[in-house]
Order: structure tokens, then sequence, then C-alpha cells
């Protein structure tokens, strides 16, 4: 570990969409003199605004803000190239003698900035897509039952209906014949690159459904659809952030034979939210998130 990383604990702030993320990143941010880096993978490209949620004119106001609007949307970002990027701001904010607060929903990249990654291959859209297309049909027990055949170790350590690890265990097989359990006991993330302190918003799961359908609402009428036609007439229908929460649905709706009705539209993206925020909440089940109630703006000592 660094001698800057060892100054104070990194606050890294956590947790599922709309749970609350960015307000308290501010505030923590405004008491400490600290600086945000952000840690979402569609908040970092330019042109993606109201979907991506970003923080307000006004927050950015506040407290200054990085790695967010930096991208080009066709200039694809990674885990690799975020923890690279990110750790070049935390060590200029740490050389100007300010803390700096790391907040973001993209865990994997959170993980990535704070272990680094074990050295796997990248991702491949088309196993993954593959994968998806067959729990579909078969149900995910079934890639769960082939993870078990191939690599018992991860298996055992992932829940039968976890896809998204499952799928990435069985991906990183398939690209290189080797276990993903082998490549993570080798790296073992058990040397981290920073002293880090995970906090997160605690919220019931009728109150982050509820913030959840306000959300999607206030993002459909501040003209979310709008800005999807100008992306795609801007020439960005292939980028990667195209493919996330909410661009997706409405993506297809525009190039349906028959727009869907306003409220058919909402359920499709408010659906999609919630099952992205259920697969946060899964990645950060077994992490030392120190869960804080709503409202709160200091944390305690350590």
């Amino acid at each position: 570990m660094s001698a800057a990383a060892e100054l104070s604990p990194l606050i890294v702030v956590v947790g599922p969409t709309a749970s609350g993320k960015t307000e308290l990143a501010i505030e923590l941010a405004v008491r400490r003199g600290a600086e945000i880096v952000s840690a979402d993978s569609v908040q970092i490209y330019r042109h993606f605004e109201i979907g991506a949620g970003k923080p307000s004119p006004a927050e950015l106001a506040r407290v200054p803000h990085h790695l967010i609007g930096e991208i080009d949307p066709l200039d694809a970002v990674d885990a690799a190239r975020f923890a690279e990027l990110a750790a070049e701001r935390i060590a200029a904010i740490r050389a100007r003698g300010r803390e700096a607060i790391v907040c973001g929903g993209t865990f994997l990249w959170v993980r990535a900035l704070l272990f680094g990654l074990s050295g796997a291959p990248g991702a491949d859209e088309t196993i993954r897509a593959r994968h998806r297309e067959q729990a579909e049909r078969e149900g995910r027990p079934a890639l769960h039952a082939e993870l078990a055949r191939i690599d018992p170790a991860s298996a055992a350590r992932l829940a039968p209906n976890d896809l998204v690890r499952v799928s990435r265990a069985l991906e990183v097989h398939e690209q290189t014949g080797i276990p993903l359990s082998q490549y993570q006991a080798e790296h073992g993330f058990r040397t981290p690159r920073y002293r880090a302190r995970l906090v997160g918003v605690a919220r019931e799961r009728d109150d982050l459904d509820q913030r959840i359908a306000t959300r999607v609402r206030a993002m459909l009428a501040a003209g979310f659809i709008d800005e999807v036609r100008a992306l795609e007439a801007a020439g960005y229908a292939t980028a990667r952030a195209m493919g996330t929460v909410g661009y997706k649905q409405i993506a297809e709706a525009l190039h349906a034979p028959e727009f869907p009705p306003d409220d058919t539209l909402f359920d499709s993206i408010r659906r999609a939210t919630r099952v992205f925020a259920r697969r946060q909440r899964t990645w950060l089940r077994d992490e030392a998130v120190e869960w804080v109630k709503p409202g709160t703006t200091e944390l305690s000592e350590l």
C-alpha cells in the first residue's frame, strides 16, 4: 500500500441505485473538505445525463467531482481503466492535502480500485448473451450446475440464482480453460491498495422500491426519451452505456413497431431498475459495509 493511501481510510460510498449515495457523499465531502471520485459506469460518459442520474449542477457546484462526464461514450471504459483513472485522481487530491471520497454503484469498479484485478480475461458479450438466453430457457440453476461441474469452488461460493457472477465464472473458464477460483486464489484479493471504509445508506426494500419509482417518473418527466433520441442521432446508439438500465428500455421502445404507452414504458424501466438494485445488493452482501440511517451527515470515529 502506498504511503499516501495510509494517511486516512478512503471512504467509499456504496449501495443500490436510488438509495441516496450521492446525497450522502456530498454531505460528507462538504463537512470534511473532501472531493468526490465517481465510480459509476454510466456517469463517467459525456452526454448521458438524465438516465445516468448524474449530480445536478447545484450539487456539482458544492463539491469538486471527478470522473463524471469525462469520457466519450464510444470510448468504452472497463474496470481496469477506471481503477487506473481513479487512482490517479485520488493521488492528486491527496497531494493537494485534501481527502478523496469515492462514490458509486458499480461495485466491480470499486473492487478493482481497492484490490486490483485477478488477471482473468475481460468480458465477452457474446458468451454473456448466450448465458442469459440459456438462463431464460432452462433456468438459472442450470448454469450453476454447469459451473459446479467445471469449477466446484466457485459454485460453492455463489448462489444458484446469482446469474451475473455465475456467468462470469463460466465465461472465464470458457475463455481460458482455467477456473475463476484458481485466478482468485492466486491473486488472493488479500492485499488492499487502500485502507478503505465502505459506507452506505440503509433502506428498507419497500422504501427503496418507492424511491426507484419516483426517480424513474422524474427522469421521464425531465426528458429521458428525448435524451435517448438525441444520443442515437449523435451516433451513440452502439455505445456501451446505451445498453444500461433505462437507456436500453427506451431505445427498444423507440425502435418498436408502435411506441408503448407511458405507463408501460415506466413499468419496464422500473422493473429493470429493481432487478439492477437487487444485483447491487448481492454484490455487497458479503462486504463489510457500514450502513447508516438516511439523513446521516457524520460518521463515527474509527
